[in-house]
């Protein structure tokens, strides 16, 4: 699995991700940086089968009405700790790397739960 982690995700989440033996890496170090366009970085998650992890609501709406990006992590935990989110990914990776084997798929994470959906 590969990560593309966007502007307001932590770059401990990258290194959790990469010492979990993922390919991950921040937007910031890619592209235009913290400048990047949303429809460029869905463009380049997409050209290069990342699962885009997210906290901005327009990648989810873009997911919904534009259908791009194709895989999506979208956090809806406000101001929560990194430690928090790692725990909350190390839980969960197993079930992200069933998901992962579909060509379209959101996941949501909330305080109480983990919602997985897979699109066509």
């Amino acid at each position: 699995m590969k990560f593309l982690c966007d502007v307001h995700i932590s770059y401990k989440i990258v290194k959790f991700l990469s010492d979990s033996g993922f390919h991950s890496v921040h937007v910031n170090r890619i592209l235009q940086g913290s400048h990047t366009k949303d429809s460029v970085i869905c463009n380049y998650a997409n050209k290069n089968n990342y699962i885009l992890i997210t906290k901005d609501q327009d990648f989810k709406n873009s997911f919904h009405l534009n259908k791009t990006p194709n895989k999506l992590i979208k956090i809806n935990l406000g101001n929560t700790s990194n430690q928090e989110l790692i725990e909350i990914f190390k839980n969960n990776l197993e079930w992200i790397r069933i998901v992962n084997v579909n060509s379209r798929f959101i996941i949501e994470i909330d305080w109480y739960n983990v919602t997985f959906r897979v699109s066509d």
